[in-house]
């Protein structure tokens, strides 16, 4: 079999990364349409990642954010989106490189992306538990490992209808 001089792997995850950054920045500059809300699963011990201490002491390997009523200073550029966000009640600054994502869903249409990470072996791992005291809307939570998630079955009405996820192994020829 041929090598893959081209990079058809790197190109397919710019690209799915950049599903990503086009939503966030329609959300920058138009806000939140209907139901949408966002579950945004991030190394946080990625390069360039910038969390506070405690969430950094609390979360020192991934976290997931939810943005949907509260967030506060959405900021997005080609590499990275920037937003604040509420954790026990005190407000944080988050910047986060988009090759630290881990995934981006949007619930409320049953749609997903799950990225891989450059440079690093990646494995999910729950987090003990979410911030205490934070909100149902704010609280940062891990995904489960990716051996445990599954998509859900029905939507709000109660018919059938699978989730959209969408991975770069999709798109990889199989040994």
């Amino acid at each position: 079999m041929a090598k893959d001089e081209l990079g058809y792997d790197r190109i397919v995850e710019r690209q799915l990364r950049g599903v990503a950054r086009e939503v966030l920045l329609q959300v920058g500059s138009k806000g939140l349409p209907g139901d949408h809300h966002f579950y945004i699963t991030f190394r946080t011990d990625y390069p360039g990642v910038s969390i506070g201490p405690t969430l950094k002491a609390q979360f020192p390997k991934e976290i997931t954010i939810v943005l949907q009523h509260q967030f506060w200073g959405l900021e997005v550029t080609d590499e990275a989106f920037a937003v604040t966000l509420s954790f026990s009640g005190k407000h944080e600054r988050l910047h986060v490189p988009f090759d630290a994502l881990v995934s981006f869903t949007d619930p409320s249409v049953k749609f997903g992306l799950q990225f891989e990470l450059k440079n690093q072996q990646v494995e999910l791992q729950p987090a003990d538990k979410p911030a205490p005291g934070a909100a149902k809307d704010e609280a940062p939570t891990a995904l489960p490992k990716k051996s445990e998630t599954k998509p859900a079955e029905t939507n709000g009405g109660g018919d059938a209808k699978p989730a959209t996820i969408i991975a770069l192994d999709n798109f990889r020829k199989k040994h």
